[in-house]
């Protein structure tokens, strides 16, 4: 058995058609311990109480397994902050998606979330992370391998025509995406059209 963790990123209510959705009903379908938590105000979040319930979420999960993080979105960004501020817990986890992290110059256009904005990219990563994000994602225009894989030297998907990896973009079911949690060897693709 694995232990996923799975975080939404902001204004997202958990909505069933989301891949996040899609993605924690087909892994604790086959016997997985799916943690899919609705962060608090997530319209209006606070940087402190998300990384207190990352961190609680983290000790949710059974410590015998295998432990992995998928953060969409602002949650990406979270992770980061979690990693600067050398949170407790995070080098237990064995491997981590981060998808389609938005950038600090589209954070700071929104006063709800400005107070997310990335923290410098001066540490290292507690585990094998993977970043996966589309060529053309609004909330990231100057690209996520430019602002996040390059910086943090971390394999990176860049898809093409995926935008921001979302409900808008498409991203209900993502077989990909389901592929890797099961396989860290499967490569990441688009969602079939």
């Amino acid at each position: 058995m694995t232990a996923y963790l799975i975080l939404h990123g902001w204004q997202n209510h958990r909505p069933e058609d989301h891949w996040q959705h899609w993605l924690a009903d087909r892994l604790a379908g086959i016997g997985h311990q799916v943690v899919y938590p609705q962060l608090p105000d997530p319209d209006d979040p606070e940087p402190e109480v998300w990384l207190e319930e990352l961190a609680r979420h983290l000790g949710e999960l059974d410590a015998g397994a295998e432990r992995v993080v998928v953060a969409h979105s602002l949650s990406a960004v979270l992770w980061l902050h979690a990693v600067a501020r050398g949170m407790p817990g995070l080098d237990a986890v064995d491997r981590v998606l981060l998808v389609a992290p938005p950038s600090g110059a589209v954070l700071a256009r929104h006063p709800e979330v400005a107070r997310f904005a990335p923290p410098p990219l001066e540490f290292t990563l507690p585990g094998p992370t993977r970043l996966v994000a589309g060529d053309d994602d609004p909330y990231c225009e100057e690209g996520a391998d430019t602002v996040y894989g390059a910086p943090l030297a971390l394999p990176t998907d860049i898809l093409p025509g995926a935008a921001h990896l979302d409900l808008d973009a498409g991203y209900g079911p993502w077989p990909a995406v389901l592929g890797w949690c099961l396989d860290p060897t499967t490569p990441i693709m688009a969602r079939p059209e």
